[in-house]
């Protein structure tokens, strides 16, 4: 099958790594796949965004910048179309942006079909933590190009829903969460007694601040007693002030922060920790990071929401808090401190749930690829 993968892009972080694992796997599958995005997003490595676009976003006023959103979809339409006629692809995928409307207008003109892969409701989010000034211009697009989609592919059924509210037909609407490439991840036995070092609590992903990372530095400080040590890996801009609140409640020579690592070693990063944290999640989220933790083997901590309970299950796969209570996230974290052999069962039922339920992207691939042959015939 030939595939054109549209996306808009600008900086790599978890976005990218969706982008790319999925393509690699596509790829693995015997099928020709071609991406088009910006041209920044080519060159840059991981961490990296556009020095220009993000210079663009201070200095334009709201309802500008959104109006060059817009406008980009004219350049962004030849480049698909240009690459449309070299592959004469079989489907258009295309990750969903908020303003971005050029995989739509080709797939219709062309009557080639179009997968859209949605990761989150743009407008909504853009709202809240973005300052989104044209909200019902905003709210108009995402709509049709969520009802444009041959087949559109929300990463879980909370998300699932908000597109069935726009008029998204339930036939149309199928759940394909995150995953991970299995093989990489070599799962390592849990201590049960006589441990020689302070357990770690880990925590994997751009730092900011609905992460909740805060939290688990004041549980630590609360505790002054308990032998444990957290690792923070990744940057982000509440970096900066969880080093300060670490280093003013006593626990900074506790509380490790790694920075960014290579894509590829995240799993020897994430098999050192002996509990791995989900803090906090939006509501509609597939968190890649639960996704490595389950391919890891390790025990995990994460808010008991309906999201999260389509992935693991409290008890069996991880152990959930309400999100609720500020203090229930610590309480699961010192039980599972108390017993190594809880942190052991659960880490391997959560690998064992992984590998049952195939959330890997090699998986994700052929079900799309499936689907598209469906769609096509």
């Amino acid at each position: 099958m030939r595939i054109l993968y549209s996306h808009r892009i600008q900086s790599r972080d978890g976005q990218s790594v969706h982008v790319e694992e999925l393509v690699a796997a596509l790829r693995a599958l015997g099928h020709e796949v071609v991406v088009v995005g910006p041209g920044f997003y080519e060159h840059s490595g991981f961490g990296g965004e556009s020095a220009l676009v993000a210079r663009l976003r201070r200095l334009l006023p709201g309802a500008v910048g959104e109006l060059a959103e817009l406008a980009y979809n004219f350049p962004a339409y030849r480049r698909l179309a240009r690459a449309c006629e070299a592959l004469r692809p079989d489907l258009i995928y295309e990750r969903y942006n908020l303003y971005y409307l050029a995989g739509a207008w080709l797939a219709r003109r062309r009557g080639i079909r179009f997968f859209l892969e949605v990761n989150g409701p743009l407008a909504e989010e853009r709202t809240k933590h973005g300052g989104l000034q044209l909200r019902a211009l905003a709210r108009r697009c995402e709509a049709s190009v969520w009802r444009a989609a041959d087949l559109a592919l929300p990463v879980t059924a909370v998300l699932r829903e908000r597109l069935l509210r726009v008029g998204v037909r339930p036939e149309r609407a199928r759940v394909v969460p995150n995953g991970v490439v299995l093989e990489r991840f070599v799962p390592r036995q849990e201590a049960l007694a006589g441990e020689a070092e302070a357990p770690v609590l880990g925590f994997v992903g751009f730092v900011r601040d609905w992460h909740g990372l805060d939290t688990v530095i004041r549980g630590m400080a609360a505790q002054p007693g308990m032998r444990v040590t957290f690792t923070v890996v990744g940057e982000g801009p509440a970096k900066p002030a969880l080093q300060a609140l670490a280093a003013e409640l006593g626990v900074a020579e506790r509380v490790r922060f790694v920075g960014l690592v290579a894509h590829e070693t995240v799993p020897a990063t994430v098999s050192a920790f002996d509990i791995a944290l989900q803090p906090r999640s939006v509501d509609y989220a597939s968190p890649l990071k639960i996704f490595d933790y389950m391919a890891a083997g390790r025990a995990i901590v994460a808010p008991d929401q309906p999201n999260i309970r389509e992935v693991l299950e409290d008890g069996r796969t991880a152990l959930l808090f309400d999100p609720a209570r500020p203090e229930a996230m610590w309480e699961a974290v010192a039980r599972l401190l108390a017993d190594p052999q809880l942190r052991r069962r659960l880490g391997q039922a959560a690998r064992a749930e992984l590998e049952a339920r195939d959330y890997t992207w090699r998986g994700n691939a052929a079900r799309i690829v499936t689907w598209a042959g469906e769609a096509v015939s």
